[in-house]
């Protein structure tokens, strides 16, 4: 496997990268919250672009994998600074942006913010706006108090160690909605949701295929399907809908 590559950005944080080369569009595979690229999905997305011969990035947001900074630290507006710069320095041309869990809702802000970029894109579980309508909405009055008092809450999780949400990740996430303006996506666009997910629900899925705008956009529900959404067939559907919305039939 190629040696792990770094990339300084211009507000201090060192990204850690994979790029493949190839024809385009490039794929970029946006990782989920304290995920890194090494996960099955960008794994797997990797090994079958290249063997298509075609451009891919994955990295690690600062605070996750091999990165620099803590989780603690981040927060989503400084992921999504991290995927603008890593996007802008290390790909040029079209992109296919593939966006898991909290790295859909980076994808849909980098529609926001680069749409003549995207050619198309893929969310598997995606999660926008999860700060204000999961974790704020969700927190008990002690919680609420605890964010001011000590300045961070600590919430369990169904896939790995706890997640320390803290007071800067909420306030900021606030600034970074798209669930509540005008969200246009103007090219292919597919959203994969599993019906046995217990991190997202099929009425984010929902919620998002009603607010967003695109004159070719589908939701595929797939039954029995958890948030990993990383199975052999899962995969296949992965790569089906990287195929649909690059148009190749």
């Amino acid at each position: 496997m190629a040696a792990t590559e770094f990339l300084e950005t211009p507000q201090g944080r060192r990204l850690a990268y994979h790029k493949s080369d190839g024809t385009g569009p490039t794929i970029v595979f946006l990782g989920g919250l304290k995920s890194d690229m090494e996960g099955t999905k960008a794994v797997h997305l990797e090994a079958w672009a290249q063997a298509r011969g075609q451009a891919f990035l994955r990295f690690d947001y600062s605070g996750h994998g091999e990165s620099s900074g803590t989780f603690e630290e981040g927060c989503i507006g400084d992921w999504h600074q991290d995927t603008v710069v890593a996007i802008s320095e290390l790909t040029e041309g079209p992109l296919i942006v593939v966006g898991s869990s909290m790295g859909g809702w980076q994808a849909l802000l980098l529609a926001k913010a680069m749409p003549e970029r995207i050619a198309g894109m893929v969310t598997i579980a995606a999660a926008p706006d999860f700060t204000e309508d999961g974790y704020w909405a969700s927190f008990s009055d002690a919680q609420k108090a605890a964010l001011d008092s000590v300045g961070h809450v600590e919430l369990p999780s169904d896939y790995m160690e706890p997640y320390i949400i803290t007071k800067r990740m909420i306030e900021d996430g606030r600034q970074q909605l798209v669930l509540r303006d005008a969200l246009d996506l103007p090219f292919p666009v597919r959203f994969l949701q599993g019906t046995a997910d217990t991190a997202v629900t099929t009425e984010t899925a929902v919620r998002l295929l009603d607010h967003a705008s695109g004159d070719d956009m589908r939701l595929l529900l797939v039954k029995d399907a958890d948030h990993r959404f990383s199975d052999g067939p899962c995969l296949g559907l992965i790569e089906n809908a990287v195929i649909e919305v690059m148009g190749i039939t």
